[in-house]
């Protein structure tokens, strides 16, 4: 199994850090079942993060023709302002509010939005239309997805801060640290790269790998994983 985690400029390191670290751990303690690479739209480079001067290597380009999974992060940068210049999503981290100039501004929503000027929508939405290829997504990842219109009617969450953003895109945003959405599986916050690594590989290695992991890590995955299956609450809980 080959997993892609995506980076590109002014992703978030930990969004991109915690998940390759614990699919890593979990190809190694599964002999070799998964391998994890770091990739860009653009292929093999160094990619400036949002965070500092920190950068991380691109090994090769993102190919889901290749990959079983692919990971994207989100952005790392200051928050926006809260006005009501827009339609009424929150710019904080919204996609449908006055940001400024894309090309000069530093929050994490303009930083997302330039992505749409790159090669990563049609790659990713080259992935969503691949039977078998599940992607998932960390933070303000789903947000880049949403952006590019590949979350239409599909149960997703990202950072709280967002969840007003998905739902203007069209997705039906979910308030839960992970949502499996059969081919689609999101993470919340930032630290949820971490819990979302951990049931990814419940979910495509087994328990005891993830267990293993979890062991390893000294860490036990938070939450519980919405599946859009089962008795919803009452209106009035």
């Amino acid at each position: 199994m080959l997993a892609q985690i995506v980076l590109f400029d002014g992703f978030d390191p930990l969004d991109v850090v915690a998940p390759y670290e614990v699919l890593f751990a979990g190809g190694v303690l599964a002999d070799g079942a998964l391998t994890v690479e770091l990739v860009s739209a653009e292929g093999a480079r160094d990619v400036p993060s949002g965070t500092g001067p920190l950068s991380l290597r691109a090994t090769g380009v993102l190919d889901p023709a290749r990959a079983d999974l692919i990971v994207v992060p989100g952005a790392s940068g200051r928050l926006g302002e809260r006005d009501g210049a827009g339609t009424g999503v929150d710019s904080a981290f919204g996609v449908d509010s006055a940001w400024g100039d894309p090309a000069s501004s530093d929050t994490i929503p303009a930083i997302l939005a330039r992505t749409l000027e790159t090669g990563l929508p049609s790659l990713l939405k080259e992935a969503c239309a691949r039977p078998g290829l599940t992607v998932a997504t960390v933070c303000g990842g789903s947000m880049v997805l949403a952006m590019a219109g590949l979350l239409a009617g599909r149960h997703a969450t990202t950072h709280h801060l967002g969840l007003d953003g998905l739902t203007a895109a069209g997705a039906v945003a979910v308030d839960a640290r992970v949502v499996d959405d059969g081919d689609l599986v999101t993470g919340a916050g930032v630290t949820s790269g971490l819990d979302l690594g951990l049931y990814l590989l419940e979910r495509e290695l087994g328990p005891r790998i993830a267990l293993g992991i979890e062991r390893l890590f000294a860490y036990e995955r938070r939450g519980t994983v919405w599946h859009h299956t089962g008795l919803a609450p009452a209106s009035h809980v």
